[in-house]
Formats: structure tokens, C-alpha cells, sequence
């Protein structure tokens, strides 16, 4: 019989990787950056005469930074809630 291992690579053990489709995720400080920098760029092309594309580059802007704003937010209000939770177990001496 002849060798079959390119046809299902699962019968013989392979199996691919799981690190490589990660989703990544940012930062806030770095959704920030991008938001600032999109504006920039939005306004370069726009001092340019590239109206549309200056639209489109600048329209990014606003999500981007507001995701950064709500991913802080986010992130202190967790941290909050955190520190005053308690474990469940109270102690009345």
C-alpha cells in the first residue's frame, strides 16, 4: 500500500497549532496611539487634497479611541471591584 500520510495528516498524530490563530489583542495605550495617529494621518490627507481617503483614514479614529477610553475603564473598574470583595467568609470577633 502506498504512504497515505498527505491525505489525513489527524490519522497520524498531527495536529496544528493553536498559538498561531490567537487573536491579538492591544493595549489601551496602544488603541490609543493608533486613534491619535489615524487622526493625524486624517488630517495630513486632508491638507493634502485627499478628501475621501482623509474621511476614511480619520473615521478610525473615533472607535479606536473610544475602545482605548472603555478598555481602561474597564480595567479600573475591575480592579475596584477587586479590592472590595470580599472572599465570603466574614469574621465577626
Amino acid at each position: 500500500m502506498e504512504n497515505l500520510n498527505y491525505i489525513d495528516p489527524l490519522l497520524h498524530g498531527i495536529t496544528p497549532e493553536k498559538n498561531n490563530n490567537r487573536i491579538p489583542n492591544p493595549s489601551a495605550k496602544q488603541l490609543l496611539f493608533a486613534g491619535v495617529g489615524s487622526l493625524i494621518a486624517g488630517a495630513l490627507l486632508k491638507k493634502a487634497g485627499q478628501n475621501k481617503t482623509a474621511a476614511v483614514v480619520g473615521g478610525l479614529a473615533l472607535p479606536l479611541i473610544a475602545t482605548a477610553c472603555y478598555k481602561q475603564y474597564s480595567k479600573i473598574c475591575k480592579e475596584k471591584s477587586e479590592l472590595n470583595d470580599s472572599s465570603g467568609i466574614e469574621y465577626n470577633h
